[in-house]
């Protein structure tokens, strides 16, 4: 699939600039934390298992060995945590001058039922709301830092969700089904992304651009759960037979580097990408009146209408 799949082809370097990578001590994380470490910046690899994020710190550094490459730090981040994010964007926001690309890229799918500390079902809590929370505490910093970039890593399977029934976002009023609460949350994502990009344009900011994309179907550990959910057995099937069809880490990734760094993309905001090219979503996530109601939703859920996103910090 790498032969046919989109790269990102920019050359453009991110001297001084700091990228936050969520969920990148493996997979298209990894890789893309790789590719922006080997562009000059100063990169957090943002993970819930500290000693996996420092192998991962490990790897690239002994694979990146250019004069040119950049500075890793690993910092702890569990995005199916509120308090957890809540932590991770003070210690960001004390230590760093600016914040210029965050790639939410951190997931799960097709797990069990299940809740996460904060109440939510497990892929909307980990798939979205964790990384709602994360992108509107970074985003005053992001707003005073120049141009800087919010990608937020969706599926292809976003289309597959039906009609998003803001009444029951957490399976309470209709039977668990992994797959749909998978789709739903990937179709949450492209949503906040537009959602996200109309809120910045109502308020005449355009320093800060989002995007929303579907990798691919990749060749890492994303069906570890499907022997759960799933069959018995899912999970080494899917392993198993990925490399057939799916493409590698890195040429997954192609299409988050190219939302964060690429040129040709620089004023584009709230789209949705797969093959680093402008792809069409699904109607709902087309519909800004809707866009606008998952907004409201997502800032109520997460208890902060009394915080201002958009202002500005030093």
């Amino acid at each position: 699939m790498d032969c046919i799949s989109g790269w990102c082809k920019s050359e453009r370097r991110l001297d001084g600039s700091v990228a936050i990578v969520t969920g990148s001590n493996t997979g298209i994380g990894k890789e893309t934390a790789s590719d922006f470490f080997n562009r000059g910046a100063r990169v957090s690899i943002a993970c819930r298992d500290i000693e996996k994020g420092n192998a991962a710190k490990k790897d690239i550094e002994k694979t990146i060995t250019d004069s040119g490459r950049g500075e890793l730090v690993v910092e702890k981040l569990d995005v199916a945590s509120l308090n957890s994010v809540r932590e991770f964007a003070k210690r960001i926001l004390l230590r760093e001058k600016s914040i210029d690309i965050l790639v939410n890229n951190a997931g799960v799918m097709m797990c069990v039922e299940g809740k996460t500390e904060d109440g939510f079902e497990t892929h909307i809590g980990t798939n979205h709301l964790g990384h709602a929370l994360l992108t509107v505490l970074l985003l005053p910093k992001m707003n005073s830092s120049g141009d800087s970039r919010i990608v937020f890593v969706s599926s292809l399977l976003h289309k597959w969700a039906p009609q998003l029934d803001l009444e029951d976002m957490n399976f309470e009023k209709s039977p668990y089904d992994a797959y749909q609460a998978y789709c739903r949350s990937k179709a949450a994502n492209v949503l906040f992304a537009r959602a996200l990009a109309n809120e910045l344009r109502k308020r005449g900011i355009t320093n800060v651009t989002t995007y929303s994309l579907h990798p691919g179907v990749v060749g890492t550990d994303i069906g570890r759960h499907f022997s759960d959910s799933v069959v018995r057995g899912a999970s080494w099937i899917f392993n198993k037979a990925s490399p057939l069809f799916a493409k590698s880490p890195k040429c997954g990734a192609q299409t988050s580097i190219y939302c964060a760094v690429d040129e040709a993309c620089s004023k584009e905001s709230g789209l949705y990408y797969a093959d680093c090219a402008v792809a069409k979503t699904s109607k709902q996530c087309q519909d800004d009146a809707f866009a606008a109601k998952f907004w409201d939703w997502t800032i109520e859920s997460l208890k902060i209408e009394k915080y201002d996103p958009f202002q500005t910090s030093n």
